[in-house]
């Protein structure tokens, strides 16, 4: 399988409503499911969502305001309810610790399963997680607190077998996983087959980058270039362009000059103000500037 998928589970800034959630997605790429923000309402999403709790074994918060982790210490009861007992990995701001583990201590409900907190502290990029298959690293951004958004890339893999090539030269399967990892192959007769005859370059690692909660900041462009998919913010629309400097929040149209600037291939926007009679009015403002726009919307999918 080689699509990475996007489930948005919440996408609306401040308050839940009866048909809105605050943010909250799940990413699943190369076999992971990453949790990224955990607003209130989260694991009802989940379930309404049908996505398997026990394979979410990562979850990324950006910052520490209410709408984007009040689900999280709920959403740890339930693991432990469940009886997990597979480790789970917490990323966000120092302080998650503190705040997770005091109200565990206060319920004498410590979790059956290890919960290892990654606190985050660097106004720099960084490398927070990588495995064989994705790396991910922090987008720094500018909110009212220390906030991060998250860069997800696939890295690249093995090469893909030409079986018409390799049945040509006759082959034994010995080979294929040396020939999947760009090795020549050496015939009994001594010819020497170069790799490029077996083989066919693997698909373009896909990426997605998250920007949650953030001011306009044109320092993102050089860190997220280039990049797949762009989840960026847009509270607010233009007419409330005033109030985006004083929450530091970004308007469609700012969203969209960050995506056009960082040439990505879409945009998403989210974190809308619930102030407005329709989120199409968002997606209007942002195509003035940028062409290829998605309007995130709670339980919506993407498939990439």
């Amino acid at each position: 399988m080689n699509s990475m998928k996007l489930t948005i589970l919440g996408c609306y800034a401040a308050t839940p409503r009866t048909l809105t959630n605050p943010t909250s997605q799940v990413l699943e790429i190369k076999n992971h499911l990453f949790l990224i923000d955990c607003g209130e309402g989260t694991q009802v999403q989940l379930r309404k969502n049908k996505i398997k709790f026990s394979r979410i074994n990562h979850i990324f918060i950006s910052h520490l305001h209410g709408d984007h982790f009040f689900g999280l210490p709920g959403l740890i009861s339930t693991f432990r309810l469940l009886g997990r007992d597979k480790e789970m990995h917490l990323y966000g701001p120092k302080g998650i610790k503190q705040a997770i583990t005091l109200l565990l201590k206060l319920g004498d409900s410590w979790t059956n399963f290890p919960l290892i907190f990654h606190e985050l502290t660097s106004k720099e990029q960084e490398l927070v997680y990588e495995d064989s298959k994705v790396t991910v690293e922090t987008i720094p951004l500018d909110h009212r607190v220390y906030t991060n958004g998250f860069l997800f890339r696939e890295k690249m893999g093995e090469r893909k077998l030409n079986f018409e090539a390799v049945a040509e030269f006759k082959i034994g399967k010995a080979y294929f996983q040396n020939i999947k990892n760009g090795k020549d192959v050496t015939l009994e007769d001594g010819r020497k087959i170069s790799n490029e005859q077996l083989t066919f370059n693997p698909p373009k690692p896909k990426s997605y980058a998250y920007c949650s909660d953030t001011a306009y900041k044109p320092e993102l462009v050089p860190m997220i270039k280039n990049v797949d998919w762009l989840y960026h913010e847009s509270t607010f629309l233009d007419s409330e362009m005033h109030l985006s400097a004083k929450t530091k929040h970004a308007t469609a149209k700012e969203a969209a000059s960050i995506a056009k600037d960082a040439q990505v291939g879409k945009l998403i926007l989210g974190h809308y103000s619930t102030r407005y009679k329709s989120i199409e009015l968002f997606k209007e403002e942002a195509s003035t500037i940028f062409q290829n726009v998605e309007l995130a919307d709670d339980g919506k999918v993407f498939e990439f």
